[in-house]
């Protein structure tokens, strides 16, 4: 019963990214919501992602120096050890999960209001195509904004490292930065670019298609909005190992 519902659901899911992914009707319309998005989801989250950055990457730096380091092991390992854990997971993937709370929670609360207050159907009797009218900016406009999300998530992080360097001298300036430099490889934040567009599609599309296919009043809405998080970070979970596999 279970496997029927969610073959069911992944159906519903498909068909309306067909409507969505298609040429929209008015361009100039389009690109007037596509840059509306970008500013709502991406340049408003920019607050949250630094501040949440700055102390994840303070935090790490101060529990690798105190826990792991040891006098038989290099003093950069601290600076060499937090740039990794940044560059591969948490300006990523965990920042990905972060925003799924923020930004998809935002979507399928605006799209299932819409529903359930008849505007999408009343779109749909103008002859408008629903679904690539308020989905398709949102999609892309959080793809194009996501790994500009994720420089900022980086910097933020190693400002943080830095600060436990010069105000907590937990570790000298040069030993981070020699850590922080230490066999660099370009590869990893190109990594962290390909799964924040991909993670930022799982965010924008699960979370639109929960608000979009929403059924009653207020309640509903505000279930969809919570399923919507919860989905959108499995998959989010679930896809993060099978592209770390991938690209590694």
């Amino acid at each position: 019963m279970l496997l029927d519902k969610s073959v069911a659901t992944f159906g519903r899911y498909l068909m309306l990214m067909r409507r969505t992914f298609s040429r929209p009707e008015r361009m100039r319309m389009f690109f007037k919501q596509y840059i509306k998005e970008m500013s709502q989801q991406g340049v408003d989250s920019i607050g949250i992602v630094l501040l949440i950055s700055f102390f994840i990457g303070a935090v790490i730096c101060i529990q690798i120096k105190l826990n792991i380091e040891s006098p038989w092991m290099p003093k950069f390992v601290t600076g060499y050890t937090t740039r990794e854990i940044m560059l591969l997971e948490f300006s990523s993937s965990i920042m990905c999960l972060i925003l799924a709370g923020k930004v998809g929670s935002n979507i399928a609360s605006e799209i299932g209001t819409m529903r359930v207050t008849q505007q999408i159907d009343a779109l749909e009797i103008m002859g408008v195509n629903s679904a690539n009218y308020l989905i398709l900016p949102k999609v892309l406009g959080m793809m194009t904004m996501m790994p500009i999300l994720v420089c900022f998530s980086i910097f933020s992080g190693f400002a943080g490292a830095y600060a436990t360097a010069v105000v907590g001298h937990i570790i000298t300036v040069e030993d981070l930065t020699l850590g922080l430099q230490h066999e660099f490889n370009e590869w990893y934040v190109w990594m962290g670019f390909i799964k924040s567009v991909f993670f930022a599609f799982v965010i924008t599309s699960v979370s639109a298609f929960y608000g979009y296919t929403v059924e009653g009043g207020s309640v509903e809405v505000g279930k969809a909005s919570t399923n919507s998080v919860v989905s959108s970070s499995v998959l989010i979970l679930f896809s993060d190992v099978l592209l770390t596999q991938l690209l590694s």
